[in-house]
């Protein structure tokens, strides 16, 4: 069996935990495919994505609709938004994660979540925006 093959079987078996589904809280939500032990990236990727700052300004000669995906999926503020730099072909699974104030996962200083608990199976993903992005986020 080849490197490759051995390594993509060792990573379904080992990092694989989460599935996309339909909410209750909103939406789309990030669902546990099996228990998540505590401590753990259940979205562990091999990708290395970094986000790139570009200002509104910059973002301004794009078609709408892509203007409209970018505010829905990249974290921005008044001045900045911040792009995945693998663009926006590739799913990031952490963008369907809804807020709550008893969060079960949380980003680290390095970027990366890490699990608050076991998560069981079937159970939804929830993360604290205000935490994980430093302001008050209001929902409707």
């Amino acid at each position: 069996m080849s490197k490759i093959k051995k390594n993509l079987l060792k990573h379904l078996q080992e990092e694989v935990y989460c599935k996309l589904g339909i909410s209750k809280v909103h939406g789309i939500g990030v669902f546990a495919l099996r228990t998540i032990p505590k401590g753990v990236n259940p979205m562990r990727t091999w990708h290395d994505v970094e986000e790139v700052e570009f200002t509104h300004h910059d973002l301004k000669g794009l078609p709408r609709s892509v203007r409209k995906e970018l505010d829905i999926f990249c974290y921005y503020t008044d001045e900045v938004m911040h792009i995945p730099s693998v663009g926006m072909n590739t799913m990031n699974m952490a963008v369907y994660l809804n807020h709550s104030k008893k969060p079960s996962v949380a980003y680290q200083k390095n970027g990366q979540l890490k699990t608050l608990r076991t998560i069981r199976s079937g159970e939804e993903l929830m993360l604290d925006y205000d935490i994980s992005f430093g302001e008050k986020h209001i929902f409707e």
